[in-house]
């Protein structure tokens, strides 16, 4: 397929499938300028614009363009932010989050994945991101604390670890629940937390440590 059929495909699922309940236009030329096709296998590659989540091996799936609009525009992320995520996946939200913070920090548990997301992201001239293989319940002590934390898995309960990494002022976004599944957004306040529910969600669950 040609790449301007690329363009044309991308722009219209951002059109009639991210825009309706999305507004950050910084979150809708970012999600623009990542091509989706380059994060699915190939035999996928007919499906990649298409608004829904698709599979990528090891029982995990790149998530739906919606999902991924509605939780990065929920980050209120600046270009001088650094971003811990737990669960790298495909990439294709990595990219996404290069694109509008100064740093992205990534945790994947599948060697392979976190592989093939990694050359995905090399290929593609995004530099902004350093990846990790490892269980992100634990966060990335190392390199905190961070001003945003996204976790593209559901967890049963928020890992304490994860808020005690963010910033004050920070904003954590985690799918939580097992069968009904909220996505929950977290701001950590000088007084303390914050928790607001944003709508329900359905994701692969969180595997690890947090499982006890």
């Amino acid at each position: 397929m040609a790449s301007r059929d690329f363009e044309k495909l991308i722009n219209d699922l951002i059109d009639k499938g991210v825009a309706q309940e999305v507004s950050d236009q910084r979150v809708l030329d970012a999600m623009r300028s990542v091509p989706r096709h380059q994060f699915v296998p190939k035999e996928m590659i007919d499906a990649a614009y298409e608004n829904k989540p698709l599979p990528i091996g090891e029982d995990q799936t790149i998530s739906q363009p919606l999902i991924v609009g509605v939780m990065t525009e929920l980050l209120q992320l600046k270009d001088s932010d650094r971003v811990l995520e737990v669960g790298t996946g495909s990439g294709y939200q990595t990219a996404i989050l290069a694109t509008l913070a100064k740093e992205v920090f990534t945790i994947e548990r599948h060697t392979a994945l976190s592989q093939r997301a990694t050359a995905t992201l090399k290929t593609l001239g995004i530099l902004n991101v350093t990846t990790k293989i490892g269980d992100g319940f634990e966060g990335w002590a190392d390199q905190a604390p961070f001003d945003a934390i996204i976790v593209t898995a559901a967890a049963p309960t928020v890992p304490r670890e994860l808020v005690r990494q963010l910033n004050v002022g920070g904003r954590l976004v985690i799918p939580l629940g097992i069968d009904d599944q909220e996505l929950i957004l977290i701001t950590k306040t000088p007084e303390g937390i914050t928790t607001e529910e944003c709508g329900g969600v359905k994701f692969v669950p969180m595997m690890g440590k947090i499982q006890g």
